[in-house]
């Protein structure tokens, strides 16, 4: 099982910046699928980001394209989420998850970062 620690969340004005963070713990780090999802209250998760093994691959969902970049360091087993432009519907509880295994699936979360922006 990989552990996950979400940290970098917080209340910020809309327009501003956040870097979301995650460690992850696991030995074969540099062969999972990372990636970062968010849910709003009253709202289902919904995926954000994702990064692949070596960083050379990233997807967005469309509404965080162009304000959202997604890395990853492996050698320090990090994953991180360069959130600017931030608006006020981009509040939620951020999420970090592996991916691993056949059929590639997120298997591990961690337990969540708040970010809140006001308007």
């Amino acid at each position: 099982q990989v552990q996950l620690v979400e940290s970098g969340g917080g209340l910020v004005q809309a327009g501003d910046s956040l870097r979301l963070s995650c460690g992850v713990s696991g030995r074969t780090f540099n062969t999972y699928v990372m990636g970062w999802f968010r849910q709003a209250p009253g709202k289902e998760r919904e995926f954000v980001a994702e990064i692949n093994w070596s960083g050379g691959s990233t997807y967005y969902v469309d509404s965080v394209k162009g304000r959202f970049t997604i890395s990853r360091d492996n050698a320090k087993k990090t994953v991180s989420l360069q959130m600017n432009s931030l608006k006020p519907e981009d509040t939620a509880t951020y999420y970090c998850a592996a991916a691993y295994g056949d059929p590639l699936t997120y298997r591990d979360w961690g337990q969540g970062t708040q970010v809140t922006v006001s308007s």
